[in-house]
């Protein structure tokens, strides 16, 4: 796997891990909501995560990340449409789809290292 590659990996990874430090082990929707310093820094965490999903993507089309069209969609929109964003929809992204993105990104980085 080529560098560059990597380092766009990697940067999702440390994203993730990021958003997990935040939002503690017990993750409570409404601590998010009460917190506008936690949703900014988990939203620029989550664009950061779109655009290195994006350059991965333009690097090696072939990598396959769940999802990938849609944490990209979700960049966009966070960069060009933030007002018509809801925060159930950032937290549902952080609960339900980094979980999965996280063991994905893993796979990749690490079986990759093992060959």
């Amino acid at each position: 796997m080529e560098n560059e590659v990597k380092k766009y990996l990697f940067d999702i990874l440390e994203c993730i891990k990021i958003i997990d430090d935040f939002t503690g082990e017990n993750k409570y929707f409404q601590v998010f909501s009460n917190n506008l310093m936690m949703q900014d820094a988990i939203i620029r965490r989550l664009e950061i995560i779109g655009e290195a999903t994006n350059k991965l993507l333009t690097r090696n089309s072939e990598i396959q990340i769940t999802g990938s069209r849609k944490i990209i969609g979700l960049r966009n929109r966070l960069a060009h449409d933030y007002a018509n964003i809801a925060l159930e929809n950032i937290w549902a992204v952080v609960i339900n789809n980094l979980p999965t993105l996280k063991i994905e990104v893993e796979k990749l980085l690490f079986s990759d290292t093992e060959k």
